[in-house]
Order: C-alpha cells, then structure tokens, then sequence
C-alpha cells in the first residue's frame, strides 16, 4: 500500500498521517531490523545459488564437468528463501491483498479501517501460528531420521536446516502480524479520539 505524495506547493490533508497504516514502519521491539535481517539472508542465498547455478552451467558445458546437487540444492533453498523473507514482506506491506474497501474507508471512515487491519492481522497469526504447529513435527522427524536429498555416493544434503528455516520464518512472520495488529488498535483510538474531538 502506497501513501499518496502531496504534490509540491500542496499541504497534505490529514496532519497526521492518519491515511497511513503501520506497513513500512518501525516495529516495537526493533522487530524490524530481525525482519530486515532475515531478508538480507535470504537474499545471499539467492546470490549464491546464482553463482552456483552458473558455476555449474560453465563446468557442464565446458568442462563435462558438472557441479552435483544443484538441482537438489536449488529446490531446497528456494522454499527457504520464501519463508524467511515472509515477515519483511508483510512489514513492508507487500502481500497480495484487496483492499478497495479498505482504501474507501481510510477516507470516510479511517477508525474502522484501521480496526479492520488489526483483525486482518489477528488472523494473520493465527494462521501461521497454525502452521508453525503443524511444521514443528516435521522439523523433528527430520533431524530424528536424518532425512537427506540426493542419493547415497553422490550428492546428499540434510532437509532439517531448511526446515528450521522455515520454522524461523512463521514465528517471526507471527509476531510481526501481532505486532502490527497493536499498531493498528492504537492507531484506530487515535483516530477515533480525534474524530470525537478528544486529544489523543
């Protein structure tokens, strides 16, 4: 969600932002900078196998010698990178989401818009919460059974790191969902006071 630029020489209609919700700024906590931090990881392991992607290429076609398990890597590593950068995603304000209502009431109704994020992202938790429960046996199996891809004198690589990574991902994806649900409410009282003429 974009928060529209007043245009130079233009003062903004609301002194106080209140058209904004809490996407893109700082969390309680300095939760942000974990979430910021996951990103960047994610996006090293993206660099790498980039490099490793073209390593192989060079080394198949002009050496016969190909890099092994990289198809396995790359499979194991793109479900990772999506999960640990989920919470910045969503701290930033990019997920996917229909917000023409929200949008309509931000402008006529800002304190009911901003108590609606915060039960969109009530639910938000609750529904990683839901998966990181049903992930957790998982990541336990995998570690109890030293579950691997590849194939035995060739290419092996543990599945439980990228597990963990994903475990790592919901649970701060969770806590970003709380912690934006307590923006909204805060924000929503706000609003509401300055709409009953009350200081805030």
């Amino acid at each position: 969600m974009t928060v529209p630029t007043p245009i130079p020489g233009e003062t903004a209609s609301t002194p106080d932002a209140a058209s904004q919700d809490a996407y893109n700024q700082p969390l309680p906590f300095g939760l942000h900078r974990l979430t910021q931090g996951l990103n960047a990881l994610g996006t090293l392991i993206i660099i790498g196998l980039m490099l490793l992607i073209n390593t192989d290429i060079v080394g198949r076609t002009g050496f016969d010698a190909p890099v092994r398990g990289v198809t396995e890597l790359v499979s194991l590593s793109i479900v990772g990178i999506v999960f640990l950068q989920l919470a910045d995603t969503l701290r930033s304000g990019r997920f996917t989401r229909a917000d023409m209502l929200l949008d309509r009431l931000k402008r006529t109704r800002a304190p009911l818009a901003a108590a609606l994020q915060a039960v969109y992202h009530l639910l938000g938790a609750a529904l990683m919460l839901i998966i990181l429960w049903a992930a957790w046996p998982s990541l336990v199996e995998s570690i109890r059974m030293r579950e691997y891809v590849g194939a035995l004198g060739d290419f092996t690589a543990p599945v439980w790191p990228v597990r963990l990574m994903m475990l790592v991902g919901l649970s701060v994806t969770a806590l970003t969902f709380v912690l934006l649900a307590a923006m909204d409410v805060k924000r929503a009282r706000h609003l509401a006071a300055q709409a009953g003429g009350v200081p805030s």
